[in-house]
């Protein structure tokens, strides 16, 4: 999108951007009809035209608004007047705004264009769109853009990965992506197939992946800084493609929605896109353990005891804890293979979130106090939230198992979210900073593009902003 400072003599389209208390002062300019339908609340569009331009009134809502309520008025009107907007140059009137706040405006405008299946055919992706704004130099509008861009395309292709339907997202065909991607952005990728995880002991990634028609994945992509001492930060993301819960079967009601079980893997995905492009100054390590968790004779069963990649022994009690078991070997082979200043993994993982949080925010759990007030303060900021969560040595108690060092899940009907975060710990082989995000209520839900449930895009802005400040 171009952002240029200037301002021409006409404009065929103008946006123009109030507050509530801005409208009061400026209402008194405009045909007094005008407040009948427009006060300045946030969402509020309305639409005025003389025979040289439409200019498209935008209200924000009350002046102490947060940075990310512009985005989301933004995001909706690109949303709902996607039919009407025209691709030419545009006037954007808001003096009241600052720097970060028109960036938000602007960050919104393109993730507003998201749709499945996604393509660039939305007027702001146009190249003959313009945004022309005054208040701001070139230079910082320059930034803007690059900025808003290359967060749109690692929030859309995000998107685009967890709406594919189970059958247009096979482990060789996301694999392919990623391979394309690395050579695109010149990252290093790395695949292990079934035979090179059983020489290396991949073992709890291994017992969900046999069931599998797919050959194993278990994929490594570095995004590398040529600056000096920079800052590496670990991410792990679940990435079960399809998960019809093995042998200990999901309910068919919802099991539509499994395909979004790669929450946690296409936020890491979407970070990397905008870290590369951006060429932000970090190390970045991302484990994506790809595979489906499917029904086969060959498919691991309740009662097996597997053995991890760092040689702990685990009971599985529920073929349907496996985002838990892929995640261990993901978190032990990164921190033992690699040193990172955070280790960070993401996943769709429990329904027990999703009862406590709904749609709201993310589940958090982190042996470090300074992650996890990071997160909460970045989750306020970008509005992808999370929530602490304890990991008292209590929950241990009730992953302990009689025929080996853990189980998979607890029997009790309580606190699932727990004992699975108290169960990764047990793979994290002491890393001093780590953060575990269950991200299943907040990744796939209602979205103003979608009548179904679909993908947020959440954990792309919250990743991002964190990496990009983290000091």
């Amino acid at each position: 999108m171009k952002l240029i400072n200037k301002k021409n003599k006409k404009y065929t389209q103008i946006y123009q951007l109030f507050t509530e208390e801005e409208w009061t002062k400026a209402s008194k300019n405009y045909n007094k009809n005008i407040s009948s339908f427009f006060s300045g609340k946030k969402y509020e569009v309305f639409i005025h035209t003389d025979e040289e331009s439409i200019i498209y009134l935008i209200g924000l809502g009350k002046s102490t608004l947060q940075n990310f309520e512009i985005q989301q008025v933004a995001v909706k009107f690109s949303q709902t007047q996607k039919d009407k907007l025209q691709t030419v140059p545009t006037l954007v009137l808001a003096d009241f705004l600052n720097e970060k706040q028109f960036e938000e405006f602007v960050k919104g405008l393109l993730f507003g264009t998201y749709s499945y299946p996604f393509d660039k055919k939305h007027a702001f992706w146009n190249p003959k769109f313009e945004i022309h704004f005054e208040n701001l130099s070139q230079k910082k509008l320059d930034i803007i853009s690059s900025k808003a861009e290359s967060l749109a395309n690692g929030q859309t292709a995000c998107q685009e990965w967890l709406n594919k339907p189970a059958n247009f997202k096979k482990p060789d065909i996301l694999s392919l992506f990623l391979k394309n991607l690395a050579k695109k952005y010149a990252l290093k990728y790395t695949a292990f197939n079934r035979k090179k995880c059983e020489e290396l002991g991949l073992g709890a990634y291994l017992s969900v992946n046999q069931g599998s028609a797919y050959d194993a994945a278990f994929t490594i992509i570095e995004y590398k800084t040529t600056v000096k001492n920079a800052k590496t930060f670990g991410l792990v993301g679940k990435c079960v493609l399809f998960d019809t819960g093995g042998i200990s079967l999901k309910n068919p009601d919802n099991m539509h929605y499994m395909k979004s079980d790669m929450g946690g893997a296409t936020a890491v995905i979407g970070t990397l896109i905008y870290a590369a492009e951006m060429k932000l100054p970090v190390n970045i390590i991302a484990v994506l353990p790809i595979t489906d968790n499917a029904i086969s004779e060959s498919a691991f069963l309740p009662s097996d005891v597997i053995t991890a990649y760092n040689g702990k022994t685990i009971e599985v009690l529920n073929t349907d804890a496996e985002g838990r078991m892929i995640l261990a070997d993901g978190l032990s082979y990164l921190a033992k293979n690699y040193k990172t200043d955070l280790l960070i993994d993401l996943a769709t993982l429990t329904g027990s979130s999703v009862r406590m949080f709904g749609d709201t925010c993310g589940a958090m759990f982190s042996n470090n106090e300074e992650l996890k007030n990071l997160l909460i303060k970045t989750g306020d900021n970008t509005n992808q939230r999370v929530w602490n969560l304890p990991l008292w040595e209590v929950w241990k108690d009730d992953i302990q198992s009689d025929v080996a060092d853990l189980k998979n899940i607890s029997m009790k009907p309580i606190g699932d979210c727990i004992i699975a975060a108290k169960f990764l710990e047990q793979f994290i082989e002491n890393h001093p900073k780590w953060a575990h995000l269950d991200i299943a209520g907040v990744a796939f839900g209602s979205t103003g593009y979608s009548k179904e449930k679909a993908a947020t895009g959440f954990g792309v802005q919250l990743l991002a902003d964190l990496i990009e400040n983290y000091h």
